[in-house]
């Protein structure tokens, strides 16, 4: 069969998979920004994967390459809320029974970009530090080798712009997160959420993945 950009793509089975349960009109627009937002869950996962293998590696180079990608489609994700935020509250409401017990706290990706950010994308970076001499078992030898990188840039640029990547990707998916929060507030306020999750109060309770790294700013 002859390969076209339809066949490529698999766009009628892509396509195929936006199936409103009611009759209202803004439902589609609902399924589509968070079948979206789930392709590109998927995308910033095989980018972190790969950022964390090749600083286990050892590398420096490619890691920021993948890590400022991942900031840059997350920057990209907020702005999907803006498309769910022109829909009232009340048309929202015409159709939200019809979730049933289905949840955004229920995405099984969401909480993989969490514990492969915060755990193995992690360990990626204290291996890169072994390799270039700084000593990580403790929390206080870390904080010495970020002011070390800090303070002396030039002499430490791969390892400085590492951490500026680390720190971009943690910024970047926190405010994905935030601007969630705000299209859920205004939606439905501080109700709770479907599913009986806690609906905006959840989202807001998460925090940074690199929180030594925040910290170090306050030590400079």
């Amino acid at each position: 069969m002859r390969l076209t950009y339809a066949t490529y793509l698999r766009l009628p089975e892509l396509l195929e998979q936006q199936r409103p349960r009611t009759a209202e009109h803004d439902e589609l627009l609902f399924i589509t920004v968070h079948q979206a937002c789930e392709l590109w869950f998927r995308q910033i996962l095989a980018e972190l994967t790969a950022a964390r293998d090749d600083m286990l590696a050892g590398e420096t180079y490619r890691p920021r390459l993948r890590l400022r990608r991942c900031a840059t489609i997350e920057r990209m994700l907020a702005t999907h809320f803006d498309v769910v935020d022109t829909m009232a509250p009340p048309d929202f409401l015409r159709f939200r029974d019809a979730l049933g017990t289905a949840s955004g706290a229920q995405s099984a990706q969401f909480h993989q970009v969490e514990r492969l950010s915060a755990r193995d994308v992690w360990d990626g970076f204290l291996a890169v530090l072994v390799k270039a001499g700084f000593p990580v078992g403790t929390r206080a030898e870390r904080a010495a080798a970020y002011r070390e990188i800090a303070y002396n840039r030039s002499e430490h640029e791969s390892l400085w712009e590492l951490t500026e990547a680390l720190i971009d990707h943690d910024h970047a998916w926190s405010m994905f997160r935030q601007r969630h929060v705000h299209t859920v507030e205004r939606q439905i306020g501080r109700k709770p959420g479907t599913a009986g999750t806690s609906g905006a109060a959840w989202l807001s309770s998460r925090g940074h993945f690199y929180v030594e790294l925040w910290e170090a700013r306050s030590e400079l």
